[in-house]
């Protein structure tokens, strides 16, 4: 018997390398991956803790950051969310625990150390920024930005500022991601029915407050939904989408009622009927959870039928609303750029009228002479010399995720560096593009579409000379990677003794 040759394999095995999984595959990874960044946050608090001042190894800062997004989620309402001086108390307790001999103040600063790097305070944004990736249809590696947040400041309607956890937040502490609101909050019920009707109430407990954190999710879309219905009525699809979404919602609350009163039925007899002193309390304990997922669902369904009439209120407001017809204040084209060629002795008196009537109106320190003479004959403060001793800053180093090269852009500007009478068609700069770098069509097709709309005023105010347009013919794009227009890319001349004349009028 011989052994096969090359042209005898099966051809699963005499075929190329193999594609990359299929959408379904790779989602599923995606999915997994976007779990571990959100959970990345918190391990870092454990990471980070040695650059605090002082010695902190004792605390358990991931536990902590855990207990302050579950207080967090409790404790927020559907209009108002948590208070922020009351989370930190309420987590003294634990980090007491964890370090019982260190002081009360150390204690409350490892609360809001935690806290501020929840709500990633340092950021511009205050959110969090992972990396990962997926397979594209046609098989190449593409990475991505996964950009989440886990506690976030908002208003509140009567004034003051509170916390409310995100949707990546509750994921973390349900221990699912991107999870169906409905279909979780089913399964939860269903899993609480079952614990309770078998006696076990410790892993029923656990269900229990599952089922609430949905409860909590569900509330937190139909919140985005009205607040964007406030900003933008056109944002939201009030034709299809959100109607669907109320039906849902209220066919799912009255489903949810059936079963937690059956629920809250079961409890109660599992209480009355067990001699077990710790199978008595976790039932009352139980009592109490079910209790607060009935409240809450009370609390959606009136904001449920209140949806309608916001709608329509807000549509009749917005589109009768009177447009506004002040603008804002260039600094640079309205005062730096006319002041700068001017001499100091009129430029003073351009910028003493500015300053004068945009600062605010400053209150005297002393309004009565008895708080003159008490300021007067107040002993000063002895001060150290060195001055009070100053925190050591947590510094991190911002990464660099720009998808473009300096070289990159200056390529890019190089090739639509164009002549003011020789304009070209997009298709030809992609190109051209294409044959130098694989990846400068992509800046290249950026730079033409922000220039179908230019900043003519803004150029014309700062003593631009040209300008970079792009004119839509109506002739389609043929390209490989891009579609839409095949637009006209040219370069505009200003008029640079226009600009210096008016500079010198405003003068």
């Amino acid at each position: 018997m011989t052994s096969p040759g090359p042209t005898d394999l099966p051809p699963q095995l005499s075929a190329g390398p193999r594609p990359a999984p299929g959408p379904a595959a790779d989602e599923g990874l995606a999915r997994r991956l976007r779990a571990l960044a959100c959970t990345a946050p918190l391990h870092d608090l454990d990471a980070r803790k040695a650059n605090l001042t002082g010695e902190y190894s004792v605390y358990g800062m991931a536990e902590i950051a855990l207990a302050a997004i579950d207080l967090v989620t409790l404790n927020m309402d559907f209009d108002t969310g948590a208070d922020h001086d009351q989370i930190v108390a309420r987590l003294l307790p634990r980090i007491a625990a964890q370090a019982p001999g260190r002081p009360a103040a150390e204690h409350e600063r490892v609360a809001r150390w935690v806290l501020e790097n929840l709500i990633n305070v340092g950021s511009v944004d205050r959110g969090f920024r992972a990396v990962y990736g997926t397979f594209a249809p046609d098989g190449t590696y593409v990475r991505r930005d996964y950009d989440f947040k886990l506690i976030e400041e908002v208003p509140g309607y009567g004034g003051g500022v509170y916390l409310r956890t995100t949707d990546e937040a509750v994921n973390v502490l349900v221990g699912a991601l991107d999870t169906d609101v409905t279909s979780a909050q089913i399964a939860a019920e269903v899993k609480l029915e079952v614990l309770i009707s078998r006696g076990r109430l410790a892993d029923a407990q656990l269900a229990a407050e599952q089922a609430r954190y949905r409860t909590v999710q569900y509330s937190q879309s139909l919140r985005k939904v009205l607040e964007a219905t406030r900003r933008n009525v056109r944002a939201v699809d009030w034709l299809n989408v959100v109607p669907d979404m109320i039906a849902e919602a209220l066919d799912h609350v009255a489903e949810r009622y059936r079963h937690e009163n059956a629920i809250l039925t079961n409890i109660r007899r599992a209480r009355d009927e067990s001699e077990d002193p710790e199978q008595k309390r976790r039932a009352a304990e139980l009592v109490d959870i079910v209790k607060d997922c009935i409240r809450r669902h009370t609390q959606l369904q009136s904001r449920l039928l209140e949806a309608g009439p916001l709608f329509r209120a807000e549509q009749d407001r917005q589109a009768f609303a009177t447009p506004m017809t002040t603008s804002g204040t260039d600094l640079y084209g309205h005062l730096f750029a006319p002041v700068l060629p001017l001499p100091l002795h009129r430029a003073v008196r351009v910028t003493d009228a500015f300053f004068a009537q945009g600062t605010g109106l400053r209150t005297p320190g002393s309004v009565r002479v008895t708080d003159l003479v008490d300021l007067l004959l107040t002993p000063p403060v002895e001060r150290e010399n060195l001055g009070a001793e100053m925190p050591e800053p947590d510094l991190i180093a911002t990464p660099d995720d720009s998808r473009f090269s300096e070289e990159q852009l200056a390529a890019a500007r190089e090739l639509l560096d164009l002549p003011a009478d020789a304009p070209r068609r997009l298709s030809g700069l992609l190109a051209e593009a294409r044959r130098t770098d694989p990846e400068l069509p992509y800046l290249v097709a950026l730079m033409a579409v922000h220039a179908a709309s230019p900043p003519v005023g803004t150029a014309y105010r700062q003593g631009e000379e040209k300008l970079l347009f792009g004119v839509d013919d109506g002739t389609e794009l043929h390209d490989p990677e891009f579609g839409g227009a095949d637009l006209i890319v040219g370069t505009a001349l200003l008029d640079a003794a226009g600009m210096a004349a008016d500079r010198t009028e405003a003068a």
